[in-house]
C-alpha cells in the first residue's frame, strides 16, 4: 500500500534544515513558499526562497531541501526551485516562535 504523500509530511521532514546564519528552521522562517507534486507524489517540485539575494549558504539550502525531499519514500524526483516573489519579509512569513527567537515583535 503507498502512503500518500503530502504537503505537511514535506514540511515537516525539512523542518530540521536551519539556515545557518540565523539557526533557524527553514519552515519557522517561511522560506518554503510552496510544495507540489506529480505522477502521483514520485515527483515534488518545491519552491523556496532566502532571507536575502545574496545569502552565501543559499546553495547549501537548497541542496539539504532537495537531499530531504528526496528520501522521502515513493520519491524518484524532486525540483527545488529558488523564487524571489513574493519577497521574503520576516515580520509576515516566520512562525511566532522564529519571531521570538529573532526579535522580532
Amino acid at each position: 500500500m503507498n502512503e500518500v504523500l503530502t504537503k505537511e509530511a514535506v514540511m515537516q521532514v525539512l523542518k530540521p534544515i536551519q539556515d545557518p546564519e540565523l539557526n533557524v528552521s527553514i519552515i519557522d522562517l517561511g522560506l518554503i513558499y510552496n510544495v507540489d507534486f506529480q505522477n502521483d507524489g514520485k515527483k515534488i517540485f518545491i519552491e523556496m526562497t532566502l532571507t536575502s539575494p545574496g545569502c552565501p549558504v543559499g546553495p547549501q539550502l537548497m541542496a539539504a531541501v532537495h537531499t530531504k525531499a528526496a528520501a522521502l519514500p515513493g520519491v524518484e524526483d524532486v525540483e527545488v526551485k529558488l523564487v524571489w516573489t513574493p519577497k521574503w519579509d520576516p515580520k509576515i512569513m516566520t512562525s511566532e516562535e522564529a519571531k521570538d527567537l529573532l526579535g522580532i515583535f
